[in-house]
């Protein structure tokens, strides 16, 4: 049978969009099915209530690449950020610390807590700014297999050793990053435990299964430093119309040069004839052929879901099975009547009332226990809470006067020691209204519609492995060329013409485009194969 199309990508999350708009734009005839009504993935705008708009699973643009939004010509398309005032944490005993963005504010706020850390913050900026060439070069790269020993492989190994042959010292302070904890990475410059939960947050607060003293959860740190606000693609901050205008940029990139989207539009098997990916079967029966195909789906939907398990070498399966994707983070968005009280905001902002981001972590003991709790298979009593009100920068999302709130927190394991999700969702529900009335009392007034999302919801909603927003850990042993398994790890697949574009490969899970670039790049290197 004739191919239909040149690349058939199954899935419309950001990074498939992505993948699909490169290819579109170098002549390849592309078709997106997604399975949703709309396109996104996790990076999606939708109504929690008539009139209140809200991001659903991703909630702010703080990692999309310039290269990305620029290569595709992204604000050409809707894609618009809207900058606000910095996060503020709400820490014991009423205190507060400001992240601002100027580096002697920074240092000012963090002399508050500990001169010592205060005057230690310019060598730790310095120390991190000199990794961050280095980190931003690994996004791009494809990773290699340092072990297969084909010549081919043994070229890309040396290019890549040649690319980075000016890492020099900075390569321990990396190999550093990858293995230890974000605590006793810290530890190295600071003393106050409060500077160093604020720094290291992400490292427990940022969707893996891991705490700030996890060994490898220093990796986290580099989150502020891979991505340039710089340039022409502008700074990190609320997308205009929520999560979703990323996606619905991307997608208007790629039709604009050819490709096709279809919603709504679920695969039921990639189609594999000798060997060979041939196209999909949707549910329903209708069979779509093309050249080559894409897998924007995770590993474990790819490859336990839509092939059969049969065509797959055993060890790949195994690998699969093995990927450790074990959540224990939740999603609550709120549709508001006003702006709840914020009286913590007093003394970060002299004209009172509440700024739109906020992290209810008050100290590390708070964390650890939390994520200790989790471990055993129980929600968190007191749950770690980052808040945003993206309508207090952006109106179009709630009615006059009226306010969305997103919550993204956590621990709450998708392995619950006992019961189920559907009937202990309003209990997780209770114990984030009680962290959220602890910074503002009049909350629960205020809530109009809420729209509380599980583990296994989001797993239900977005396909996420056991609700893992990266589909498995961000760990050295789950990184580069072990993702998703060695030997497959540079965007093709076991199956020939079967290729890989989601947060399951290299460098992982966030909005940040590169695996759906890295993949178009192989695929068009590619391109004499399969064309």
């Amino acid at each position: 049978m004739i191919p239909q199309y040149d690349a058939i990508v199954v899935g419309g999350g950001h990074n498939g969009l992505t993948c699909g708009a490169y290819l579109a734009r170098a002549g390849v005839k592309v078709l997106v099915v997604e399975r949703q009504p709309m396109v996104g993935g996790a990076a999606v705008t939708g109504e929690i209530a008539p009139g209140y708009r809200s991001s659903l699973a991703s909630y702010y643009q703080g990692l999309l690449q310039p290269k990305v939004i620029l290569d595709l010509e992204l604000q050409k398309y809707g894609f618009e950020v809207i900058p606000a005032a910095p996060t503020v944490f709400a820490l014991e005993g009423g205190r507060t610390f400001t992240l601002w963005d100027d580096p002697e504010k920074f240092a000012a706020e963090i002399a508050k807590f500990s001169n010592v850390d205060g005057a230690a913050y310019a060598g730790y900026r310095a120390h991190m700014l000199k990794i961050a060439p280095h980190m931003k070069q690994l996004l791009w790269e494809v990773p290699v297999d340092p072990a297969s020993g084909k010549i081919r492989d043994l070229k890309r190994l040396a290019g890549f050793v040649w690319r980075f042959r000016k890492v020099g010292p900075q390569f321990y302070d990396i190999y550093n990053l990858l293995t230890m904890s974000a605590w006793d990475y810290l530890s190295r410059w600071f003393t106050s435990d409060e500077v160093k939960l604020v720094l290291g947050f992400f490292a427990g607060g940022g969707g893996a299964n891991a705490s700030l003293k996890t060994p490898g959860s220093a990796y986290m740190l580099a989150r502020g430093i891979v991505r340039d606000g710089g340039t022409a693609a502008g700074p990190a901050g609320f997308m205009k119309g929520g999560m979703g205008a990323i996606s619905e940029a991307i997608r208007r990139s790629g039709e604009a040069h050819g490709m096709e989207v279809r919603t709504s539009c679920p695969v039921e098997r990639i189609l594999v004839e000798n060997g060979r990916a041939m196209g999909v079967r949707l549910e329903g029966g209708e069979e779509i052929r093309s050249k080559i195909v894409i897998a924007n789906a995770t590993a474990r939907t790819t490859f336990t879901k839509l092939l059969d398990p049969a065509e797959l070498p055993e060890e790949f399966n195994r690998d699969i099975r093995n990927i450790r994707c074990e959540s224990t983070v939740f999603r609550v968005n709120l549709a508001l009547s006003a702006l709840p009280e914020a009286p913590i905001f007093g003394q970060t902002n002299p004209q009172g009332g509440i700024v739109p981001q906020m992290t209810i972590a008050p100290n590390v003991a708070y964390m650890e226990r939390a994520w200790h709790q989790a471990q055993g298979g129980e929600i968190a009593e007191a749950p770690f809470l980052i808040v945003k009100v993206p309508s207090m920068v952006d109106p179009t999302l709630a009615p006059e006067g009226h306010h969305i709130m997103n919550v993204f927190g956590g621990h709450a394991p998708y392995t619950l020691a006992r019961g189920d999700w559907d009937s202990r969702r309003e209990e997780l529900w209770g114990r984030v209204l009680a962290v959220l009335k602890s910074q503002f009392p009049d909350i629960e007034s205020r809530i109009l519609h809420r729209q509380i999302m599980t583990p296994l919801d989001l797993e239900r909603i977005f396909d996420l492995p056991n609700g893992h927003v990266h589909h498995g850990e961000i760990s050295a042993d789950q990184m580069f060329f072990r993702r998703p398994s060695p030997q497959f790890a540079d965007y093709r697949s076991p199956v020939d013409r079967l290729y890989q574009a989601s947060a399951s490969v290299h460098p992982g899970g966030g909005v940040t485009g590169v695996p759906g670039h890295n993949a178009a790049k192989v695929i068009l290197e590619d391109r004499r194969k399969w064309s």
